[in-house]
């Protein structure tokens, strides 16, 4: 769009799940961005503080959708009409629902359309009656940055001149206060969704298999892991569970030489300002979809484990093989890789822990290929209007 900014459209962007979802979302919001006059953001409450992070978002309105998290907000009329209120005064003219490819966005949409938004465009594999006005069918097996890129583009929102569409926040704060200026890896041992992590034991051998291989080891966590860092941390380690925000995470994060990390917010997060990640990558979700975008990473995990596929939230085989099962050389060799920003060639996701390779695949991350910007309805799997 290239119209001055008073005829650019006020344009909202929903994405209503946890702070990984929303750093995922944006390359997509700073599309949209380039093209209207206001932009706003609608979380829920785990996606707030990501949002807060985002270039380009003039403002962050949050809403604890009842359709969405892993404990739902019940039901609220109160809450409805609250956030009918503040989209109705914002006068928006279009919004964009981004969800993930087992999500649906009808319920926000109706949303939308009750507050008076003038046109609303999401993936949706669901007949969508007049809630859409543009419905859009997101590509098989596409990564979920480049599925809401296609939103946009489809929308009629491209990525401006010289932005890559990586992943981006803000620039953070700088935390050798709290790290120390020696160099440092990172290791998380948490994810809200204890399938995606290692277990606390594997943790603790990893953090100290790294510690004497000669790397110094910075454990961060949220305020509920405390525990869990103190132990992984031991005494080799610094221990920053609890004492960082997201913001100030992203800061730690980003004087990092590595971050080893499960499928978790922090893993995009880490991407997010520029940080090779070493993704312990569980299979209960796709990693063709979720797996760390635009930065050097080595895919750890069994991807054809028996739990694959099955969006578990505590893994259902005994042991956690998929992650505990990965070794400590395995880890390091990881490690070293990406320390020594070492090229080796794609990474093939067909390929497992088991494989016989001799040594990690560092993925140097998927090049995001914008295509050339399209009006709304302009490419085959993209329907205008909501008529199947």
């Amino acid at each position: 769009m290239t119209a001055d900014s008073r005829t650019l459209p006020r344009s909202l962007v929903v994405r209503l799940d946890s702070a990984g979802d929303v750093l995922l979302a944006g390359p997509a919001v700073r599309a949209v961005a380039a093209g209207s006059s206001y932009t706003a953001l609608l979380c829920g409450p785990q996606g707030a503080s990501a949002g807060r992070l985002l270039p380009d978002v003039d403002e962050v309105l949050v809403h604890d959708a009842p359709w969405m998290g892993l404990e739902p907000a019940p039901v609220s009329r109160q809450a409805t009409r609250q956030l009918l209120d503040a989209l109705t005064a914002r006068r928006f003219d279009r919004a964009l629902v981004l969800v993930s490819y087992h999500q649906s966005p009808l319920p926000a949409a109706l949303l939308l359309k009750l507050a008076g938004v003038g046109w609303t465009a999401a993936d949706s594999e669901d007949y969508p009656g007049a809630l859409l006005d543009l419905r859009h069918h997101r590509q098989a097996h596409r990564h979920e940055v480049l599925a809401a890129l296609d939103l946009a583009r489809d929308a009629g929102f491209a990525l401006p001149p010289g932005d890559d569409g990586t992943l981006r926040v803000r620039t953070p704060p700088d935390m050798t206060h709290l790290t120390g200026s020696e160099p440092y890896v990172v290791l998380h041992p948490g994810a809200a969704v204890p399938a995606r992590a290692w277990s606390p034991e594997r943790a603790v051998r990893a953090s100290a298999a790294l510690s004497a291989a000669g790397y110094r080891v910075v454990v961060t966590g949220g305020p509920a892991e405390r525990e869990l860092t103190a132990r992984v941390a031991g005494a080799h380690a610094l221990d920053l569970g609890g004492v960082t925000h997201l913001e100030q995470l992203a800061g730690v994060l980003a004087g990092a030489r590595v971050a080893v990390v499960g499928n978790t917010g922090p893993a995009h997060l880490a991407a997010a300002v520029g940080t090779p990640v070493v993704s312990l990558f569980s299979p209960v979700v796709p990693a063709e979809r979720w797996r760390p975008y635009g930065v050097p990473h080595v895919l750890l995990g069994d991807q054809e484990a028996a739990c694959a596929g099955t969006r578990a939230r505590n893994c259902p085989t005994p042991g956690h093989p998929c992650l505990d099962g990965v070794g400590d050389a395995e880890v390091l060799a990881a490690v070293t890789a990406l320390c020594a920003n070492r090229s080796v060639g794609m990474n093939d996701f067909k390929q497992t822990r088991k494989s016989k390779r001799t040594g990690p695949v560092v993925d140097q991350g998927p090049s995001p290929r914008p295509a050339a910007p399209y009006g709304p309805g302009g490419r085959a799997e993209t329907e205008r209007g909501a008529s199947k």
